[in-house]
């Protein structure tokens, strides 16, 4: 599971560094090409960039299935809470361990019907607008992210089955910064 909470986290970082960098090209090369150089004017009006916002959706939605699926596994999915939290212990369990397996069945239907859609997808002949991609590739996300999501909900179920501890999140903690390196800076 190592291996896969790494490929997850760098596929994540990916994304998100890709589409940032793909925003930026478009921002300077869009002002760039308006500057009054004209040896650098017509060389960028050259360049086509027109594909950059149809790419930057496309990580995004990407990063978001696989995001979502890392918020679970870390605890910091979005959860409502207030009235569990209010249920004696013994009954707080089990609609925790039933959210979490109602989460990996919802999910898990995501996925099949995802598949479902993208292999009807890939038999058409369907290509993005601009970028001209098959569609099949970026409608790939759905059941590839939830069909993790769902793997996620079932493995926080199963380790909260058996230790009673839901994972959470530090929103302190910053990875590769100690505390007492923080605590003497201050």
């Amino acid at each position: 599971m190592k291996i896969l909470d790494h490929l997850e986290e760098w596929l994540i970082a990916f994304l998100m560094a890709a589409a940032t960098l793909v925003i930026f090209i478009a921002v300077v090369h869009r002002y760039a090409s308006g500057l009054p150089l004209p040896v650098l004017q017509d060389l960028l009006l050259r360049i086509d960039t027109s594909w950059a916002q149809e790419l930057t959706i496309y990580l995004f939605v990407w990063m978001a299935k696989f995001g979502a699926a890392y918020g679970v596994r870390t605890g910091i999915h979005v959860g409502v809470d207030v009235l569990v939290n209010r249920l004696p212990t013994p009954l707080q369990r089990r609609f925790i361990l039933f959210g979490l397996l109602s989460g990996a069945l919802f999910t898990g239907v995501i996925a099949v019907l995802g598949a479902d859609f993208v292999l009807e997808r890939s038999a058409t002949s369907s290509t993005s607008e601009v970028m001209e991609v098959p569609i099949w590739i970026v409608y790939l996300a759905i059941p590839l992210g939830s069909a993790l999501m769902s793997a996620r909900f079932l493995q926080v179920a199963w380790q909260f089955s058996r230790g009673g501890e839901l994972p959470t999140h530090d929103h302190s903690h910053v990875e590769g910064l100690n505390n007492d390196t923080a605590e003497g800076r201050q």
